[in-house]
């Protein structure tokens, strides 16, 4: 899954952060939208937003809608 690597990348997460990542990259891809590239830039939108401060999932599932910077 492209948020777990990606998280492995940017970091050291315990199983609980992990499971929390998921359930928000699950949540917000598209099942049209099989292109790795747009997965990994969900997972990235994702995972720095977790990183600067946003722990409530329906708050990151919100702000990760979004592009990042915007």
């Amino acid at each position: 899954m492209p948020i777990r690597r990606k998280a492995v990348d940017a970091g050291i997460f315990d199983g609980a952060e992990l499971a929390l990542l998921g359930r928000v990259f699950d949540q917000l891809k598209r099942v049209d939208e099989h292109s790795p590239d747009a997965h990994g830039r969900l997972a990235s939108r994702i995972i720095a937003n977790y990183m600067a401060g946003i722990r409530d999932e329906a708050e990151l599932v919100s702000l990760s809608k979004q592009a990042l910077g915007r």
